[in-house]
């Protein structure tokens, strides 16, 4: 389980450590699109559009079906609930430090002020 929640914790954040990619995913957030139009928007050839959809699809985060000769996109059935546990126990995690660092900051310039 642990393992699993890894691998899919490192392609979720790895599909979201790119600008168009988390583009892709606002637009598709508004509405569904075909690569051609997300390829167009993002001013991007179709092939790399492609790879981009491709990252987010192996991520879990969009869902491509064919009709035809169209690849519509659209958002993926996965919620981001555990990129967001992971998130928010690290950001209390530097909460906690930087609370300690302020107080070692006031205690410092407490003490510069005595002086």
């Amino acid at each position: 389980m642990v393992k699993y929640l890894q691998v899919r914790l490192d392609a979720s954040f790895a599909a979201l450590s790119d600008a168009t990619r988390r583009g892709v995913l606002e637009q598709l957030g508004r509405s569904d699109a075909s690569i051609t139009d997300l390829a167009e928007t993002f001013h991007m050839t179709l092939t790399g559009m492609k790879k981009h959809v491709g990252v987010l699809e192996q991520a879990g985060l969009v869902t491509t079906k064919k009709i035809g000769r169209v690849r519509t996109c659209q958002l993926g059935p996965r919620r981001m609930e555990a990129e967001m546990a992971w998130l928010d126990r690290n950001r209390q995690r530097w909460d906690g430090r930087f609370d300690e660092l302020d107080k070692v900051v006031e205690e410092l310039t407490r003490k510069g002020e005595e002086r």
